[in-house]
């Protein structure tokens, strides 16, 4: 160090004072620290530090003291954890202050803190809901087009939140009403008595009400399509993709129907009638727009796709294992009595899955006293291995739960605005 006198050096950061040698701040892990020792005057070091006695040789830092003192143990031990009770990013900005990034945390903490940045760029890439500024309004006139833009959002965060307006929960009210219409309609066109000859007039009834339901969620999809701001970023959106699913098989439907005709011989173009209107179904998950539990189902399986496959993985290792073993003990040794529901490995993986999920529907069990030894191990084993991901699954859940409710909630409070004005 070449600026400073006496033999050792004094860090005072946030009323908490370390000592070290100068020799050691030469190769100190943290490289704000470290910077010290290059110091040729008092106006390098007022850059590296706040404040700085001549007298005592010490150097002031208006940082966390708490969050230093963790660092310190870093720097002392190898192992970087969060201060209890301080938020992740507050923590990480401590840590980019004194010259550590994200990769020097435990890897516990490391989970915590992506989870939290994560959370943060999903809030920030939502545009907050809010009126124009004072500032923008008392400029005098506004920039061409500012109408229509305003407008165009209104529109959009009518359709896409439905807690942002009055006008928003009204459209998402009568949108469930049609989704639930067409479900019951859908459901009682099954009905042996709903496709009767005398009941004729009932089904026709049924396919007015499809068309105007199918209608509605057609002008709703256009809409929301036209006062979009990225066309294709909404086509890639999963519940857009549905909204798809769920309308097309009814016009393919119909344009099948006009070019063979209602009793068409082609038997294989009436299993695909069949096959295109319980395509219906997917209309039930146009519900996840309006629901937070659903959304909050989706979102936990969207980030915890790596848990499903290690889960799925499990189970695949566990079925080769226990299938072949109860084959073998139940048909393929010569012990007197043969199991024919255990003919071969593919019949036993059925019996394994019901077993390792402790359903056990029945049709199938063993009879030999080495494969209900067997069973037992399978039924044990299934517990153990579907638990042991659950946890990462359900703290997910909580975590993408408590988004959501917070997003809603945000927009609820536009809405209790919008209504006192």
């Amino acid at each position: 160090m070449n600026f400073g006198r006496g033999p050792a050096v004094v860090l005072n950061v946030g009323g908490t004072r370390y000592s070290f040698s100068r020799e050691v701040l030469k190769d100190f892990p943290l490289r704000r620290v470290s910077r010290l020792h290059g110091c040729l005057s008092e106006q390098d070091v007022l850059e590296v530090c706040d404040d700085y006695d001549r007298e005592r040789n010490e150097y002031f830092f208006d940082r966390h003291s708490e969050a230093f003192g963790f660092i310190m143990l870093y720097v002392r031990h190898g192992h970087l954890r969060f201060v209890p009770h301080m938020c992740e990013l507050s923590f990480y900005n401590e840590m980019i202050y004194w010259g550590l990034e994200g990769s020097h945390l435990d890897y516990c903490c490391q989970r915590r803190l992506d989870d939290r940045m994560s959370e943060t760029c999903y809030y920030a890439a939502e545009e907050p809901p809010g009126e124009p500024t004072r500032g923008s309004e008392g400029k005098g006139r506004r920039p061409p087009g500012a109408e229509g833009r305003k407008w165009l959002e209104r529109m959009r965060r009518t359709f896409e939140e439905p807690t942002s307006s009055v006008a928003a929960q009204v459209l998402a009210t009568v949108s469930i009403l049609f989704v639930i219409v067409s479900m019951v309609v859908l459901c009682a066109s099954t009905l042996p008595e709903w496709r009767a000859p005398e009941n004729r007039s009932m089904e026709e009834q049924s396919r007015i009400i499809e068309a105007i339901c199918i209608g509605w969620f057609t002008a709703e999809c256009i809409v929301r399509f036209i006062v979009s701001k990225n066309k294709c970023e909404f086509v890639r959106r999963p519940l857009n993709i549905i909204d798809l699913l769920a309308i097309t098989p009814y016009y393919i439907s119909v344009l099948m129907t006009v070019f063979t005709g209602e009793n068409s011989q082609l038997q294989r173009a009436g299993v695909t009638l069949r096959v295109l209107r319980m395509m219906r179904i997917f209309w039930v998950i146009k519900l996840a727009r309006h629901f937070i539990g659903l959304q909050t189902l989706g979102l936990t399986l969207k980030r915890c796709y790596r848990e499903m496959v290690m889960l799925l993985v499990f189970i695949c290792v566990a079925m080769a294992i226990f299938s072949a073993l109860s084959q073998l003990l139940e048909n393929g040794l010569d012990l007197g009595t043969k199991n024919k529901d255990y003919a071969s490995i593919p019949a036993a993986c059925w019996w394994v899955i019901i077993s390792m999920t402790t359903v056990g529907y029945g049709d199938m069990c063993p009879i030999t006293v080495p494969g209900r030894i067997l069973g037992g191990i399978c039924v044990v084993s299934g517990i153990v291995l579907l638990a042991l991901p659950i946890t990462f699954i359900y703290h997910s859940f909580v975590q993408c739960y408590h988004e959501l409710k917070f997003r809603s909630a945000r927009y609820s409070r536009s809405l209790s605005a919008e209504f006192l004005n």
